[in-house]
Order: structure tokens, then sequence, then C-alpha cells
């Protein structure tokens, strides 16, 4: 049975331009996109005057913390956070407990999602120092990618052997995604810091223990390794200007081999917010200093960064409230990371259809991912309905992580999430949702 809906008199941002029309969706995808009205007699209708449509943001670095790690957050937690914040698909890292190593623990996973997940939902396989077999048996079509952990971060996932890393570089077929920090140098840092400070180091040395020497020395040992076997390379959360170095902006995307991230928090916060947020900004990449968060802007309007993500990753508040070497790092984005660019967009730092590419468009290339990403006929209607005109003051009564936080407590946004659409249905409506799991596993075109 064809179940027939339609958008009507949304301004559409999609592809470069930007026009009033009506969105037409057949069961889970767009039948028909115009400027001014469609035609014909539909089972739902839904007046988007005043709003803005965009296709759904596609996360591609999320931490969802399930199985293993379920008292931070799980996968329908989250996936439901994610929705409410206008992001319909997202990617899942392998640090949960055990970590996704084996093909048959991938598995499970995308099992905990096909029952558990609102959004649609990607995994990334693990590499450790000892499962290349494992990785290598990845399938290209079902699976993002491969990530691989250079640096030490939540979980016990660090690959640090140098012929490892050279055997994954060199064998894997998959898109490998990395997260570079220099451990040598971070431990070096870490030293001194205690030896200076005791057990009460400020949260302010966090950039200077996970310092831009730490940053750039993983990233540049990434992008040689990539460039010696030809690897698809993307790296993830870059927060720092010198590694924008590392990085081409000369080529289109499909063209790239190389690719880069850059994530929410290093967009909108800087070091001077380490004396008032503490460990709630305390991230692994740092959030580093203005002129590093200035850099990365400009990066995105020059495409040479390509994808803007949240590395949403919750803990709890009480594993949080912590002195620093004890609180983890990572802290819940997902539900305001839309807002926050929109924030941006507000202050002339980056317009709209540019987030619309780099939160979308440009992750659909990057991955390759089969028809989404771009509000075209054919394509998942994966759809977010944006309303300019009214605020969202973020309070702890509209929370909805399980961790029950978020750095962005007490900010005023000047933009809602007023709708989203997953695969044809509407799931959220004005602080509202569906009780009905609509995710679908996302497939690649490798």
């Amino acid at each position: 049975m064809k179940i027939k809906s339609v958008i009507r008199n949304a301004e559409i941002v999609n592809e470069n331009q930007q026009f009033v029309g009506d969105i037409a969706i057949e069961n889970s995808e767009i039948s028909e996109i115009k400027k001014g009205s469609i035609s014909g007699g539909f089972d739902h209708e839904y007046d988007a005057s005043g709003l803005i449509a965009i296709p759904g943001m596609i996360d591609d670095q999320v931490h969802f913390r399930e199985p293993g790690l379920t008292h931070k957050a799980n996968i329908h937690s989250e996936s439901r956070a994610a929705i409410a914040g206008g992001i319909t698909s997202f990617m899942e890292m392998p640090n949960t407990v055990p970590n996704t190593v084996t093909q048959e623990l991938l598995e499970q996973k995308y099992d905990i999602a096909n029952k558990n997940s609102i959004a649609n939902y990607s995994f990334f396989m693990g590499a450790n120092n000892e499962n290349l077999e494992e990785v290598l048996k990845t399938n290209p079509k079902k699976v993002c990618g491969i990530k691989v952990f250079m640096g030490s971060s939540t979980g016990n996932m660090l690959v640090d052997n140098k012929q490892t890393l050279s055997q994954i570089f060199k064998n894997s077929s998959l898109l490998i995604a990395t997260h570079c920090e220099d451990e040598q140098t971070i431990r070096k840092n870490t030293a001194i810091f205690k030896a200076k400070y005791g057990e009460k180091i400020p949260f302010e040395m966090h950039p200077k223990i996970r310092s831009e020497e730490a940053c750039y020395l993983s990233s540049s040992l990434a992008v040689d390794l990539a460039k010696q076997y030809e690897t698809r390379l993307h790296v993830l959360h870059i927060s720092t200007a010198k590694e924008l170095g590392l990085f081409s902006n000369s080529l289109p995307l499909k063209s790239k081999k190389i690719t880069a991230e850059c994530c929410i928090h290093h967009l909108w916060f800087n070091e001077s917010k380490y004396s008032e947020k503490k460990s709630l900004i305390k991230w692994n990449p740092a959030v580093k200093s203005e002129s590093d968060r200035k850099a990365l802007i400009k990066a995105i309007n020059e495409n040479t960064i390509d994808v803007i993500a949240t590395d949403h990753a919750p803990h709890t508040f009480e594993e949080k409230n912590n002195s620093y070497l004890y609180a983890p790092s990572g802290g819940p984005l997902v539900q305001h990371a839309l807002l926050a660019l929109l924030e941006l967009e507000k202050t002339n730092q980056i317009n709209l259809k540019q987030i619309v590419k780099k939160t979308s468009h440009d992750v659909a290339e990057c991955f390759k991912i089969e028809k989404r990403g771009y509000l075209r006929t054919g394509y998942f209607a994966d759809i977010t309905l944006l309303d300019r005109n009214k605020n969202t003051i973020v309070e702890k009564e509209n929370i909805l992580y399980k961790c029950g936080w978020s750095p962005f407590e007490g900010t005023k946004f000047s933009s809602i999430i007023n709708s989203t659409f997953i695969n044809g249905k509407r799931v959220y409506h004005k602080g509202e949702f569906k009780n009905q799991s609509t995710g679908m596993r996302l497939t690649f075109n490798k």
C-alpha cells in the first residue's frame, strides 16, 4: 500500500539553492520536489509555511555507549535526542564494552539498533593492535568504515604499533577514520603538569596537555601513511589551525582521498570557557584557542574541512564532576548541534547553504552513502524543518540525553527544530515523538 504525503510551502535549502515549494513523499522516498505547489491527493499534508526544510543532518561521529556503558547512554535514548536535534542518521564508534573489534560484535550492535534506534544508523568497525584479520573482513557496502584510535581516549583501543598501523593503511579498502593525538607527547605533557600542580591540575591546562603539537604529530603521520598506501583517510575532530595545512581545498570532494572533519564544540567554545565550564567542556582533542576556532570556521567556508559532526560522547554528571585527572573526556551534543550552527549563521560566521553542505551533502559524498544527504527524487525522505522565529532555551527539563546534562545548559538559541522526518515519516514534531522505530541501516556505494 502506497502512503503519499506532502510538505507544503517550505523554504527549501538544498544543493546550493533556496526557494519556497513543496516536497512530495511516497512511502519512504521523495517522489517530487517543486518550486510552488504540487497537485494531487495525499494521505498526509504538512503545512511548513514560515519554516525552512533541509536534508536531515548525518552525524559521522557519535558514541551512544551501547553495549556495556548504558548507565551513560543507549542507542534508543541518544537517537531520540538526535532526532529532536534534526539529526536523521548517525555513525557510531567502536569503543563500547566490549570493544567492537570482531565481526560478530559489530553485528550485535546492528541488531540492537535494528530494534531500538529511531534514527538511521551505521557502526564503525574498530581496529586494535591484534585484530587486522577481523578488520579486513568488513563489508564496505554495509559498514561506514574502520576506526583507528591513534591517540588514547575513552576506552582501551589505542593503536600504537607502527607495523600494525602500516598494515591497516596498506590493506584496508574501506575508509579509515582516525582519532589523531600523539600519545608520547600527551604523556610527557601530563607528567610536566603533574609535577607542577600535583593532583590539582586546572582544567585550563587541558589544551596544553593535549596540545597542538600532539594533534599535529599524529595527524601528519596519518596523512603520510595514507599518501604512502593511497588509503581513503578521514581525520576526525580537527581542532588546530596548524593541522589544516595537511588538507587540500583544491580538489572537488569526490576526488579527495584524504578528508577532514571538525566538531561543534571546537566551533563554539574556546579555551577561555574552561574557567566557567571546567570538565563539561573537557574533550579529546581539547577545545583550544579563539584563533584556532576562527581558523576552523574559515576552513569550513573554504572547503578545506569537509564534514561537521558532533563527537557526541556522554558521561554521567557524577563522572564528569571530578578533578581534572579523573573527569572523563567527552560530552553530549546531538540535541543542540544544528541549533548551534544556526547561531553561527546568525552572526555571519557560516551561511545556511554551507551548513547543509557540511552536515548532509558532503557527509553522504565522503562516505558514499546510498540515497541520503540530499533532497532529491528517489532519495529517502530524511528531512528537518527549522523555525527561525522561535527560541530554544536549554534547560535541565528539556534535555533528552540519558545523562541529563548539556554543555549548552542556560544557552538561548534563536531557532527551534520544528519537525524531523525519518524515511518519510514525521517522527518528531514540536517537542513530541511518535512511538515507532523507523531507523534503517545505512548502505554504501563502495
